[in-house]
């Protein structure tokens, strides 16, 4: 298909390179990719966000799962969260027309789709090794692009829908920021102020069939460089995380939303909150869509542990994204807090 990205042939080095090292394989090294093919499904905490709603005690209770959900596990899933079931579906449904675009119109998003350019992505041009490429395509877009290309009156009905979607999410982002903070004895206004349509993305996702799904992945391991994360995914599946120092498979809800917590929270709540690494695994058969909403600052934004003694140093989120980018750049995968540890 002409919509695809051409994997195979921009990544043709890295292809070859698996296929010559293919056989040398070792029985044992087949185990090895077998166990990174299936793992344990489970259900993420479910949090009800309607008892927010229902008197002060439960409200406490409803803040205080919130709470030991980002500390024991940093990602839970909740329902309830104000966003219609119906906008959902037409996210999805918007979402699916522009992928199915070809290749060059998507690459051309400026011309065709009225984005900036550098908002369509797929691959990993970093990638030395085939288990460091992203077998994906994706829109990553500004909440004020977004803004812009529907005053444009171009692809109304896409940037419509993404413009509600942005403004509910965005709504569900900061109250649950400001839920995290209270947990912490800190009624802040800190994300209201910092985080910003002008500092926050959108970003939708398609992980196409692969070919190889024992040795690609959708999405490599990695940590979220933002505050919070809030994700809507299909009933396809994929999503893993780190629990117990093992890797489980999240099942999808179709009711609900994803939340994770980014390096920033961690940074922010002094470990008290858990950044955790996750990934997606690809599909033989199957096309994959989600989309994600990313609560970033702005770039000077000075990022300073809430509790004493912090266990990391201060920094600016322009400085922690440089660091990362150059750790990819160098070594292929990103480094995160441990940089920045006192």
């Amino acid at each position: 298909m002409d919509s695809d990205p051409p994997f195979r042939k921009a990544y043709k080095t890295l292809f070859d390179n698996t296929v010559n090292k293919a056989n040398n394989i070792s029985n044992n090294k087949e185990e090895v990719i077998q166990q990174f093919v299936t793992v344990e499904e489970c259900e993420l905490p479910l949090i009800d966000l309607g008892r927010l709603e229902l008197g002060e005690k439960e409200r406490e209770k409803c803040m205080t799962e919130i709470a030991r959900a980002s500390q024991e596990w940093g990602f839970f899933q909740v329902v309830n969260h104000g966003i219609s079931g119906g906008l959902l579906q037409k996210m999805k449904s918007e979402q699916e027309k522009v992928f199915k675009q070809s290749f060059d119109k998507k690459r051309q998003e400026d011309k065709h789709l009225n984005f900036s350019p550098g908002t369509y992505r797929w691959g990993t041009p970093s990638a030395t090794c085939l288990r460091q490429l992203a077998w994906s395509e994706a829109f990553h877009i500004p909440l004020n692009d977004i803004s812009a290309t529907s005053a444009s009156g171009l692809n109304h009905t896409l940037s419509s829908t993404m413009e509600q979607f942005a403004t509910t999410v965005s709504s569900l982002a900061l109250k649950l920021a400001e839920i995290l903070a209270e947990k912490l004895g800190h009624k802040s206004t800190f994300f209201l102020e910092n985080c910003l349509p002008s500092t926050c993305y959108l970003r939708m996702n398609r992980y196409p069939p692969c070919p190889i799904p024992s040795e690609v992945f959708g999405l490599m391991p990695h940590t979220d460089s933002d505050f919070l994360t809030i994700l809507h995914q299909d009933q396809v599946g994929g999503l893993q995380l780190i629990k117990d120092d093992r890797w489980i498979a999240v099942k999808p809800n179709p009711e609900a939303l994803i939340i994770n917590i980014g390096d920033l929270f961690q940074a922010w709540s002094n470990n008290v909150y858990q950044s955790v690494q996750h990934r997606v695994v690809t599909n033989l058969q199957v096309e994959r869509f989600s989309t994600a909403y990313f609560l970033c600052p702005s770039y000077d934004t000075v990022i300073q542990s809430c509790r004493e003694p912090s266990v990391y140093r201060k920094f600016s989120f322009g400085e922690y994204r440089r660091q990362v980018q150059e750790d990819v750049q160098k070594l292929g995968s990103k480094i995160g807090l441990p940089r920045f540890v006192v």
